[in-house]
Order: C-alpha cells, then structure tokens, then sequence
C-alpha cells in the first residue's frame, strides 16, 4: 500500500499552524514548581468550552444532518489518525452501552487499525488510500454521515476518508483545530475549533485532544437525543448488560413514572428489562406487546408512543 510522500516544506507548513506554535513565555515551564505548573495547564484547558462555542451553529448543523440518515438507517463513522483517531474509536465504543445503538451503528475508523489504539503505527496516517481501503470495508452508502477528524486538519488519512466519502455520496464533516484547513474544505460540513498553541509545542492530545472530544460528545450525545433515544435527559434506550446498568434502568424507570418498586419490577420484567417499553406500560397502562408495537410505529421516539397510547 503507497503512502502519501512527505510534503518537501512540511516543517514550514507546520509552522503555520496554531496547534504547532512555540510559546517562548513558556520556555522555562521545567523549572517552574509542580503546582505552578498544574495551574497553567488548568488555565490553559479553560480556554477551550470557549473555542468550542464559537461553532455550536456549525455543530448543531452537523447534528441535524448526521440524525437526518441515521434515522434512514445509515451510520456516524469517525476516521482519524493518533489521538484524533483514539478519541473517534472512543467515542464509538461507547454509544451501544448508553445508547443501545446496534453494533456497527456508529464506528469508529483510526489509521493503522485496532493496534493504533495503544502503539504508535507509523506512516498510516500519511495515507489517504489506507483510508478509503477501511470506509470501503464498510461499504458506505449515501445515508451514512463520515467525520473526519484532525487537530492540525491536514492529516492525510483524515482528508482521504472525508474525500472518499463525498464521491459515495455520504455525509462529511471536518472536525480541526486549526482555521483554513484542507479537512474543513474537504468536507460538506467543516467545523474549525481554534484552540491555539499548545502548552507543550505541538502536543494536540492537550487542549486540541479535549476540544475535539467535546465535539464528539456534542455530535454522538444530541444525535441520540434527535433519534428518541432519550426521554428528557434519561438514558432510556440503556443496555443493561451488568449489575450497576440494571440498578441504573430501575432508577431511570422510577424517575420517568413516579411507581412504586415492585410495579418497576413487574413492568421490566415483563417487557424483558426494556427501559422504554417498562415506562410506557406504566405511564401508558398498557401490556408489553403493545408498547413494543406503539414503539415501532413510533420509530422508537418514547414522546411520540405515548401520545399514540393516549389517542
């Protein structure tokens, strides 16, 4: 597999970027007492919510883009190299627990492969066709939605995946860290979180690293919400697939509907531990197949099954 070649003025074309910019003031920060030291990284990580805000309208565009073909059945994947890759791959491993999203709903794609997660893979993420290789591994369709996503927004691999996606017809987000990156032009939807220099020259996994996973957050969390996977702010769409998510399920179950323990225990044990199913036996008065039928009619949306059961 052929690796993009190395820019001749890449060391100059880095220069350019905010993420890579030398802090002389902070020159001296080795010397500087432990707790100094913690104060300024701390000070540093403020900054960040703020750089974030700047883009909710780009963000929030994303979201209702990316929920519009997840509700047609597609799938969020994220492609990425590094740390950006890493926070993708997180992000994606955590949607089934809280979510209950269906394996292979939301992925995560890092260049090298599941290795990349803990060891270094050198030159993956310098290229693009290894990039296109994995979405085409998936088998991408137009209803999917790919975010590409790039502290410095030149990363081959990230801009190879956005590229790839565009020709299958599917969604594309940029998420970079640097204003005027080739990721956000690349991609139908670039969102630029412009965190500035690092407090260790060129370490993104610091304030880039924290913004993009606020991103991340933002997209996977309100596209759920947008999909009814939530009832207000209750996870009802959680897999209770150990002991503290089942206590947890009990909980949100009495939170949504006010009953009594045992009428919890009796409604999820009829429904097969359903959180959105038990609720609306309870809140709706109905039997277990039929909430699952008011469910399906209703895409899944609780809010909306519940106005069905009540006529």
């Amino acid at each position: 597999m052929t690796s993009t070649p190395h820019h001749p003025d890449l060391r100059t074309q880095l220069e350019t970027l905010t993420t890579e910019a030398f802090r002389p003031e902070l020159a001296e920060i080795d010397r500087m007492p432990t707790l100094d030291i913690a104060r300024v990284m701390n000070g540093e990580d403020t900054a960040v919510p703020a750089a974030v805000a700047e883009r909710l309208p780009e963000i929030a565009a994303a979201v209702d883009a990316i929920a519009t073909r997840m509700a047609r059945g597609g799938r969020l994947v994220y492609a990425g190299a590094g740390t950006a890759g890493r926070l993708g791959v997180l992000d994606a491993s955590e949607c089934p627990p809280t979510f209950n999203t269906a394996p292979g709903q939301v992925v995560g794609l890092i260049a090298g492969g599941p290795d990349a997660m803990v060891t270094s893979v050198e030159g993956a993420e310098d290229s693009a066709e290894l990039a296109r290789a994995d979405l085409d591994a998936l088998g991408l369709t137009p209803d999917d939605a790919v975010v590409g996503v790039s502290a410095s927004g030149r990363t081959p691999y990230a801009i190879g995946a956005v590229e790839h996606a565009r020709t299958r017809g599917a969604l594309t987000v940029g998420l970079a860290c640097n204003s005027g990156s080739a990721l956000a032009a690349a991609a139908e939807h670039g969102i630029e979180v412009v965190t500035g220099p690092e407090l260790i020259t060129g370490s993104t996994r610091l304030k880039a690293g924290t913004a993009q996973k606020l991103v991340l957050n933002m997209l996977s969390t309100i596209t759920m919400i947008r999909l009814g996977k939530t009832y207000g702010n209750l996870m009802v769409d959680v897999r209770a697939s150990n002991e503290k998510l089942r206590a947890r399920s009990r909980r949100i179950v009495a939170l949504a509907t006010g009953a009594a323990d045992d009428e919890i225990e009796r409604a999820l044990t009829a429904t097969g531990g359903e959180v959105k199913h038990a609720i609306l036996t309870l809140l709706a008065d109905v039997d277990g197949p039929t909430a699952a039928r008011l469910l399906e009619d209703s895409g899944g949306h609780l809010r909306a099954a519940l106005a069905a059961a009540k006529g």
